[in-house]
């Protein structure tokens, strides 16, 4: 979706899953035979710069106030996804699944590590070493050091087993923007992008087609359905 506000964004995700959700209702009341699969979405953007704090964070990690938020141009936004407070900006990868589960595994847990094993692949492509951190969610470089710092964040919302909101990977990112926040509520861990792990910036769109292909492989789905003329039909009358 290229540059795109969060607020459009999140508007676009919620109408896909409103449709998704509708979908399953009808096909509650009709045949095996005649049901239909809601679409699956992989939404790709980025967002001028702006905060988001999950449904269960702690707003005390923003550590600016309205008024220095509005002098440095920095959006902020409540959310209901889960996960803590977090930033957007460009130079990162957003990416937002908008996945029926029932078509890939009715297990949170698992998507989430699918989500974190398609970042670490591609991570891998570039010659960064990436894993988990026990206990938190996310794409870590050296998590069990004292130099952990996160590259990718992750915080979702499902419904009826259909998925929104998704992952943000640092990759050009300016990081400064991080110092405004205890990110994801976490004091003493750092971030990081994939810029400064190689100390070149990188070409955006194809670091993209690394993390599209990937997520392709972990869920099990056809790659070539992400880039045909089909799914652009699909989004037109939503964008």
């Amino acid at each position: 979706m290229g540059v795109i506000s969060y607020a459009r964004a999140w508007e676009i995700q919620e109408a896909l899953l409103a449709k998704s959700v509708h979908q399953k209702v009808q096909n509650r009341d009709r045949e095996i035979e005649d049901q239909e699969r809601p679409e699956n979405y992989l939404l790709f953007c980025e967002h001028a710069p702006v905060y988001t704090l999950g449904k269960s964070g702690n707003p005390e990690n923003l550590l600016l106030s309205e008024k220095e938020l509005a002098q440095k141009g920095i959006e902020y936004y409540p959310n209901n996804r889960g996960g803590d407070i977090t930033y957007h900006g460009p130079g990162q990868i957003t990416g937002y699944p908008i996945f029926d589960l029932e078509q890939f595994t009715t297990d949170i847990n698992i998507y989430l590590r699918n989500i974190e094993e398609a970042i670490i692949l591609t991570l891998r492509d570039y010659g960064v070493t990436a894993s988990r951190y026990p206990g938190l969610t996310g794409v870590w470089i050296e998590p069990e050091t004292a130099q952990a710092r996160k590259i990718c964040a992750i915080g979702i919302r499902c419904s009826r087993w259909v998925t929104m909101h998704g992952f943000a990977f640092n990759v050009n990112t300016d990081l400064s923007y991080f110092s405004h926040i205890i990110p994801c509520g976490i004091e003493d861990k750092g971030v990081t992008s994939l810029q400064k792990e190689i100390g070149h910036k990188l070409d955006l769109e194809e670091v993209k087609e690394a993390v599209r292909f990937h997520l392709s492989c972990v869920f099990g789905y056809d790659y070539a359905l992400l880039v045909s003329d089909a799914a652009q039909k699909i989004l037109n009358p939503i964008l």
